[in-house]
């Protein structure tokens, strides 16, 4: 009896579904893992996008505009001059003699500083008083004769014509003799300028000739010989900006500072203003008077000159720092509702340095930005880290 092989039934491919199970489950695995760390990520980068435009947000200060009107000052540069001034020439020409003063020397009015030889004026002094002693001469005779002819003609021996010839004659050479008398006189108050004597109480500020040097008369074609300057008081000129010329009036009051005497201040007033202004500079020359009864301010120096300027109640007071220009002109950026930007256009009344004065476009209460962040606009939102209050 034959056995046939008995053939094993084919088992299901459980293997196979077991192993499609197990990377289907790990695909799920994957994808789970996959959505996880997306959206970890994208939490993270959400969180990130917050905190940035958090800190994108700029913190500032703001503060409360102050009250103008304080006395303020304003500093300039001036130049001091001489209360009186005047530069001596010689009014005849010769050579110098003789100087009695030298510079720094102080003078009485009238008194001799220098006396000029004048060869030429003397020999023409000696002519003109031949040149009298002639013309009177010709002229007493020509008198003398007229005389005699007048009484000829009573006597009928000579003619009325001839006569009046004879007077006219005398009327003329009389003329002669009077013109050679002032042609003396002349000459005589020329030789008294060969003394240069003072023009008022001072002192010679300068000196710029020497014993024997040539003098040439006239401005024109010689130099100065000496320069008297009266120091008791002296004008200080100062320029002021166009801004502030309808602050300064008559009697307003400064103090003055000079180099050579540091930590050492001089009171002075303005005197007058030129009411114009000048156009190589854009300002208005103003001058001052200062009392110099030491002589310690020297003329012709520069000063430091700290005018007072008069309150403006109706300014108020920022940092220039809060100052914003662009395109749009003068502006400054305020803290509005909801902590958002505003911003104001202004105008400046002036500038005292430490502060800016504004004639307008802020109110008593407005939160201005001390030191806007580059770049701020209307509507930006900003952070108020601190408020302070302007005084």
């Amino acid at each position: 009896m034959s056995h046939d092989p008995v053939s094993e039934p084919a088992s299901p491919p459980v293997s196979n579904r077991l192993l499609a199970m197990g990377v289907l489950i790990g695909l799920l695995g994957l994808a789970a893992i996959a959505v996880s760390g997306i959206s970890a990520r994208n939490s993270a980068a959400a969180q990130l996008e917050s905190r940035a435009r958090e800190q994108a947000i700029p913190t500032v200060r703001v503060a409360i505009p102050g009250k103008g009107g304080t006395l303020a000052a304003l500093d300039l540069p001036g130049r001091l001059d001489a209360w009186s001034r005047a530069p001596l020439y010689a009014r005849v020409s010769g050579y110098l003699r003789r100087w009695t003063v030298d510079i720094g020397a102080p003078v009485k009015a009238g008194q001799l500083i220098a006396e000029i030889d004048t060869p030429d004026l003397d020999q023409q002094l000696l002519q003109a008083r031949a040149d009298l002693a002639s013309a009177t001469s010709v002229a007493n005779l020509a008198a003398a004769s007229a005389r005699r002819w007048q009484g000829l003609v009573a006597r009928d021996a000579v003619s009325r014509q001839e006569a009046d010839e004879k007077s006219a004659d005398a009327v003329t050479r009389q003329a002669a003799a009077t013109s050679a008398q002032a042609n003396l006189d002349r000459l005589l108050a020329t030789k008294e300028f060969t003394r240069i004597v003072a023009p008022f109480d001072g002192v010679v500020t300068a000196r710029s000739t020497d014993i024997g040097a040539l003098v040439n008369a006239g401005a024109a074609g010689g130099q100065e010989l000496f320069v008297v300057s009266d120091l008791r008081r002296l004008r200080l000129y100062v320029t002021v900006p166009q801004t502030y010329a309808a602050a300064i009036r008559r009697g307003t009051r400064a103090t003055v500072r000079v180099p050579e005497r540091p930590g050492v201040t001089y009171p002075a007033s303005v005197a007058t203003t030129a009411q114009a202004v000048t156009a190589a500079s854009g300002g208005v020359l103003v001058q001052l008077v200062v009392d110099n009864p030491r002589g310690e301010l020297l003329p012709g120096g520069f000063a430091s000159v700290s005018l007072e300027l008069p309150p403006t109640q109706a300014a108020l007071a920022v940092s220039p720092s809060a100052l914003i220009f662009d395109r749009n002109g003068m502006r400054v950026a305020v803290v509005g509702p909801g902590d958002r930007v505003v911003m104001r256009s202004v105008t400046i009344a002036r500038d005292l340095g430490r502060l800016v004065e504004l004639a307008s476009g802020l109110g008593a209460d407005d939160r201005v930005i001390e030191n806007p962040p580059e770049g701020i606009a209307e509507g930006d939102p900003v952070r108020v880290a601190e408020t302070a209050v302007r005084k």
